[in-house]
């Protein structure tokens, strides 16, 4: 479907999306990140009370989604929003 230069996901783009936002760290992850509007680097283990290692984990899967970037600059891991591929996703909920 195309709609004002919208082209709505492929199924499994979509319920991968669904199942990264599954998880109620992921959602938080994400909504950190689009509150601050900027690329996070190393600071998202400070906003969960959760290991280093579970976090690293669930960004994994959110990058995997498509929904969350990553950029490795040295030592240190930068993450934002594809907003553009947010957006797709929420006009496509929008449409069910």
């Amino acid at each position: 479907m195309t709609d004002n230069n919208y082209t709505a996901l492929d199924a499994e783009t979509f319920a991968g999306i669904c199942r990264a936002l599954g998880h109620p760290a992921r959602v938080k992850i994400v909504s950190h990140l689009l509150e601050n509007n900027v690329c996070i680097c190393g600071r998202i283990v400070e906003i969960l009370p959760l290991a280093q290692s579970t976090v690293s984990q669930h960004l994994k899967i959110l990058k995997q989604s498509g929904l969350v970037t990553g950029i490795v600059d040295g030592a240190r891991s930068c993450y934002c929003i594809d907003r553009k591929l947010l957006k797709r996703f929420k006009k496509m909920v929008e449409d069910l």
